[in-house]
């Protein structure tokens, strides 16, 4: 029995695991707590108490947007730097150091320190991002049947991070001051990184895998060039049945920019919708509108395990559908959940309404964490498997680049939000034609789930 399959000193997974549990947990309670701010910040007028940037809504969204691209899109370049230079423990160490910068640079304020903030955020997480999931992988050996679980509780803390983001950073922000909450989120990281430094002994085996698997790269690449039979590979050294599952990808790339599109309005407009127009009052008591950000991680730590005993369960009995279809399925969700939205929008457009219930964005979030269960870990898995063995990390670096795309659309859709105290007639007008883009291409995809089931090959 070798070493790593006799580590079990954590929920009977190896101990490096519990570093890497915490220190993402705080990053996401980071990432996430600003990310709850940030829109409400810059479009909060100087004249308030709470004086925030008063930018306009479309200077405000797109700003959100090309953050929020960027922070995806630095995630390849990212990957590289850690493996050609400085290394996985390194870059996520540098990378943590740098987004607590960051969220510390924007405790002051001013403009350049809120910009050189964001953009110290943006490198700091293509650093760290990539490479601490590589770290997790690594502390499994080859075939270790524990690695998916470990996985699952890796991500159970990148949502119980997110879950805490709002509450802690959120209500700071809005009730004692925007900049305690971008300071609170600082710390956060700040607690990340020492656990991570005191953790950093525990990491060693995964550490020294990853260096073992550099070594041995050529020579997978060399057996990849042939296809099983043994035969040469064909055009640009892929094989037939590869031209079609790299076209699946590509085909399901631009599904996946049009659903994160969608889904990140979370952070823009209907946080804004939160914040202006849903009642936050109950029994008297006012709660944070931020604190509706929270309620994504908490369905996903609900139903994730659902979900996952659902395809199981449908496997078994040879039901699961295939990629393709459980992307329609994401997409059909996220439509509901607009369509959620549209008739109290249409009631504050109408005049019959200031604020309307807080029911309403509760199962508005809902539908889109039901449709981010079947398309998000499926669209990562699913790459996996139908990218050639020798660019299997290029192309999940050409996939992220889909989060990155979605969410500079967001930012585009944002911008036709309400200015603070403006005409609300504008807020059907948006849900309604973001419901229409995602049903239309539920509807269209469905109508080539199975020539791109097909294409896959019998990979599901």
């Amino acid at each position: 029995m070798s070493d790593t399959s006799m580590d079990r000193g954590w929920f009977g997974h190896p101990k490096g695991l519990s570093t890497l549990f915490f220190t993402e947990m705080w990053e996401r309670l980071s990432y996430y707590g600003m990310r709850a701010l940030l829109i409400l910040y810059m479009t909060e007028l100087i004249t308030t108490d709470n004086a925030g940037l008063g930018f306009s809504q479309a200077k405000a969204a797109t700003i959100y947007g090309t953050y929020t691209m960027l922070v995806y899109a630095l995630a390849l370049p990212g990957g590289i730097i850690a493996d050609r230079w400085l290394g996985q423990y390194k870059a996520v160490f540098i990378g943590g150091a740098v987004i607590a910068l960051g969220h510390f640079a924007m405790a002051f304020q001013t403009l350049p320190f809120f910009f050189s903030g964001l953009g110290l955020i943006i490198i700091g997480t293509g650093l760290l991002k990539p490479n601490i999931s590589t770290m997790v992988g690594s502390l499994y050996e080859e075939g270790d049947p524990r690695r998916d679980g470990g996985f699952s509780l890796f991500y159970m803390g990148i949502n119980v991070g997110a879950a805490l983001a709002p509450i802690v950073c959120g209500t700071l922000g809005q009730k004692v001051g925007w900049h305690y909450g971008f300071a609170a989120a600082g710390v956060g990281m700040v607690f990340g990184l020492v656990q991570y430094w005191f953790g950093r002994h525990r990491l060693q085996g995964a550490l020294e895998r990853i260096k073992q698997r550099k070594k041995e790269k050529p020579a997978e690449e060399k057996t990849a060039e042939t296809t099983p039979s043994g035969e040469a590979t064909g055009l640009f050294g892929f094989t037939g049945p590869e031209w079609p599952r790299l076209g699946v990808i590509g085909a399901l790339f631009v599904v996946s920019t049009l659903f994160w599109a969608a889904f990140e309005q979370a952070g823009t407009s209907l946080n804004q919708f939160a914040d202006r127009y849903t009642n936050t009052t109950v029994l008297g008591w006012s709660f944070p509108s931020t604190w509706f950000q929270s309620l994504n991680p908490v369905y996903i730590v609900i139903f994730a395990p659902l979900y996952s005993m659902a395809w199981v369960w449908l496997a078994k009995i040879s039901k699961e559908p295939a990629a393709p279809m459980k992307f329609v399925l994401g997409m059909i969700l996220v439509a509901i959940g607009f369509l959620i939205i549209i008739p109290p929008s249409n009631m504050l457009a109408s005049g019959d309404a200031a604020q309307v219930a807080a029911g309403w964005l509760i199962f508005v979030y809902l539908f889109h964490t039901l449709g981010e269960l079947c398309l998000s870990p499926v669209s990562l898995s699913m790459v996996t498997k139908l990218a050639p063995p020798k660019i299997v990390g290029s192309m999940m670096g050409f996939w992220m680049l889909s989060y990155a795309l979605g969410n500079f659309v967001s930012g585009q859709v944002a911008t036709f939000f309400p200015e603070v105290g403006g005409d609300p007639s504008m807020l059907p007008v948006i849900f309604r034609y973001v419901a229409i883009a995602t049903g239309g291409t539920a509807i269209i995809l469905f109508f080539f789930t199975k020539p791109l089931t097909k294409m896959m090959g019998g990979i599901k």
